[in-house]
């Protein structure tokens, strides 16, 4: 075995320490800018991800707003469309009425006019029967007169007249 490799040997624990001192020192050096660069790659990648985060939240916020301001937009537009409904509604409502008022008018005037019509039908059947009873009367008496009587000349002149006013 070469003397330099005996652990009996002081010379080998020297260059073993020598060796691990430099280890540590070109590690030391290179360890701490390694571990930086490690936290730096990392510490870089949560901020990206916190800066993702944030821009995701604002968008989300711009779309929460964006959907209430619609929300409040369609509300209002439905309410109005409720109010023109109503307001529609209650002309329809208005116009059927007015309509229905204006068909029973006329209807009624209908009626009145057919009641007046059989009215003034009836007033002329029970003249036109009147006058025939009166005429069939009065020839009775005429006749009967005449049976006992030639000729009046008074009673030809009334005949006379009473033939003119009926036609």
């Amino acid at each position: 075995m070469p003397a330099f490799l005996n652990p009996a040997n002081a010379e080998m624990w020297v260059g073993v320490g020598l060796l691990i001192f430099l280890g540590i020192v070109i590690f030391g050096a290179k360890a701490p800018k390694l571990i930086n660069a490690n936290l730096d790659a990392q510490s870089a990648k949560i901020q990206s991800d916190l800066d993702e985060a944030a821009r995701i939240r604002e968008e989300a916020q711009r779309l929460l707003a964006e959907l209430k301001a619609e929300r409040i937009r369609a509300e209002a537009q439905a309410k109005d469309m409720l109010a023109a409904a109503e307001e529609q509604a209650a002309l329809y409502a208005a116009d059927a009425k007015a309509k229905l008022d204006e068909s029973l008018a006329r209807r009624q005037l209908m009626a009145e006019r057919r009641i007046a019509n059989a009215e003034a039908q009836a007033a002329a059947e029970v003249r036109a029967a009147a006058a025939d009873l009166a005429v069939a009367a009065a020839e009775v008496v005429l006749t009967n007169r005449l049976a006992t009587m030639r000729t009046d000349p008074m009673i030809d002149g009334a005949l006379g007249q009473l033939a003119t006013k009926m036609q």
